[in-house]
């Protein structure tokens, strides 16, 4: 063989090999926060699609996590409906790509049409026309979720705006029970009849409900943010009681506050804040059925922190429905075996945990002597650094000084538990943005 020949070989040898790397990399769909390809089918390319712009990062702009099957749904799910779930991204990018659940389904999810678009305003389900993007899987239009599973889409070109409400809408022509969803959304979104995916005037979309359904995370390729925050907790995380339709959440207010800081040219890191919160929930225990509702906090965290776009940090707000919901009392050490391995896992992968106290539920119909010594002995050893690399102390933020037992009035939005808007407002007040520097410290 002359040289020439053994040189022209050689070139065809790696275009080969460059083409079926390339092949190997497009479309990447997940079932557990990894890279395994859930069914597909259909071939249909999409219009009005464009290659996603190659600089940046990928991090979360919006995430919710699974928590149950939608009551009602068993039988038919929403066949034959357009779902537009409305979503309020954190920080922007130049391209975007979604995360489909069917997670407590029990029949394969037929998705044929998705469509993302940034709304016209807030408060409606009409599309800034300029923005519709359809939605494709591994290239095709068409996509099979099987039950128990998630998908992720190709991403996208268009510019998602940060602080701004994006619409990312779905359609299954096939009945597929039960509906994954969120139910405490603080979000109104929409349904319309037929596959009206791509309609931008959202005048067919009377439907409303404060649910997410299937839709679980919103990721940008971000020329505004370098990694991922995760917000992880249960319900005084997920906002309950929050003014509807108005991202008061605590988690919003941390993101408004780093987002601030850093245009006013404070030296803190360039990251998104996401929530993980799901009402209820707690470290040690899930609920009922099979997956369970309401995963426990130990069992979820590789998927709701661990698979989300590279996280930096964690901020953990668990254990208040652990000493709730136990019929008898909570044994405060093993509460606190399971937050320490939260810190664990998320060590493992170079991730840094900052921690909060448990806020006062005095006044609840819960509330006992007995718990409240239960929320004192976690709080002194979160205190105690014993347990995260940062503590931010959100009980002595929000507590009555008269009866630090309980919240103060105006924090309180009436249940002697969750906190009003400002109550919110001010957890994310005494959040120590520095606390967002430096990785999980070395293992020795």
């Amino acid at each position: 063989m002359t040289r020439r020949r053994g040189y022209a070989l050689l070139a065809a040898i790696v275009s080969v090999i460059v083409a079926l790397s390339a092949a190997l990399y497009v479309g990447v769909a997940t079932d557990d926060g990894t890279n395994d390809r859930a069914s597909l089918s259909g071939s249909r390319l999409p219009r009005n699609s464009a290659a996603p712009v190659s600089t940046g990062v990928w991090v979360g702009s919006w995430s919710a996590s699974p928590v149950g099957a939608e009551p009602g749904t068993e039988i038919e799910g929403l066949a034959g409906r357009s779902v537009r779930n409305v979503v309020h991204t954190g920080v922007g990018g130049t391209s975007a790509r979604i995360t489909l659940s069917n997670l407590y389904g029990q029949s394969p999810l037929t998705i044929t049409h998705a469509s993302i678009a940034v709304a016209a305003g807030s408060g409606t389900a009409a599309a800034s026309a300029a923005s519709m993007r359809r939605l494709t899987f591994g290239g095709a239009t068409t996509v099979v979720v099987p039950p128990g599973q998630q998908v992720l889409s190709d991403a996208v070109a268009v510019r998602i705006p940060a602080d701004s409400d994006v619409l990312v809408t779905t359609y299954s022509p096939t009945p597929a029970g039960p509906v994954t969803y969120h139910p405490t959304a603080r979000q109104t979104s929409y349904v319309a009849e037929g596959d009206l995916t791509e309609d931008v005037t959202g005048t067919p979309y009377t439907g409303q409900v404060e649910y997410w359904r299937y839709l679980t995370a919103l990721d940008v390729l971000s020329d505004e943010a370098v990694g991922t925050v995760v917000a992880f907790g249960d319900s005084l995380t997920d906002g309950k009681n929050s003014s509807l339709n108005a991202n008061n959440r605590w988690p919003d207010y941390l993101s408004d506050r780093l987002r601030a800081a850093l245009a006013a040219g404070r030296d803190l890191p360039r990251y998104s804040v996401v929530n993980a919160g799901i009402g209820g929930n707690q470290v040690l225990v899930s609920g009922l059925g099979r997956p369970s509702e309401n995963e426990a906090g130990l069992t979820r965290f590789a998927r709701d922190v661990l698979g989300r776009p590279n996280v930096k940090v964690v901020v953990v707000d668990l254990g208040v429905n652990d000493i709730l919901r136990n019929r008898g009392l909570a044994d405060p050490d093993r509460i606190l075996a399971g937050l320490r391995d939260l810190v664990r896992q998320a060590h493992a992968r170079g991730i840094k945990v900052v921690g909060a106290t448990l806020m006062p539920f005095g006044g609840h119909r819960g509330h006992t002597e007995a718990r409240e010594d239960v929320r004192q002995a976690i709080n002194a050893a979160i205190r105690a650094g014993t347990v995260y690399d940062a503590v931010v102390d959100f009980d002595k933020a929000v507590r009555d000084p008269y009866d630090p037992r309980a919240l103060r009035p105006d924090y309180d939005s009436g249940d002697d538990l969750h906190p009003s808007d400002r109550g919110y407002e001010r957890m994310a007040s005494v959040f120590d943005l520095d606390d967002l520097k430096g990785g999980a410290p070395a293992e020795l």
